[in-house]
């Protein structure tokens, strides 16, 4: 890869309730979708660092980071995908920034293949941070 060459690298949460249903939001940009929360990681943070900031952006609370469970790469955009098991406090109250439209609770047989497979990565995390290509 040259020095020039353009790439990009992110930083999301898995965070689940109760009832093992993982929170997603839903984008006001781009196609609408639905994702984990989290996002791009800005010049010279860690991937920590951009987990932490992201997600207090987007949800309006912080997250407590539990651990990393994979890096994924996805072709389609030239990203790596940094995927963290993370949880909320108890009293935590969730407010939406601008970029997103809604918040919800998904079951896992709701989400899409992708979103699925990295999912269920990190909720059987054994000790091993996994790597997968998309």
């Amino acid at each position: 890869m040259g020095f020039h060459d353009f790439y990009r690298m992110s930083s999301h949460a898995v965070i689940v309730n109760a009832q093992r249903q993982v929170l997603l939001l839903q984008a006001n940009y781009a196609d609408k979708a639905w994702g984990l929360p989290g996002g791009g990681l800005d010049p010279g943070e860690t991937i920590h660092q951009a987990l932490l900031r992201e997600c207090c952006e987007e949800l309006g609370c912080a997250v407590q980071a539990d651990y990393l469970s994979g890096v994924y790469f996805h072709a389609s955009v030239s990203s790596h995908a940094f995927i963290f098991r993370c949880h909320l406090a108890d009293d935590a109250q969730i407010q939406l920034s601008a970029e997103h439209s809604a918040w919800r609770w998904f079951d896992l047989d709701e989400l899409s293949p992708v979103q699925r497979i990295r999912v269920d990565d990190c909720l059987h995390f054994d000790g091993t941070v996994l790597s997968r290509i998309f």
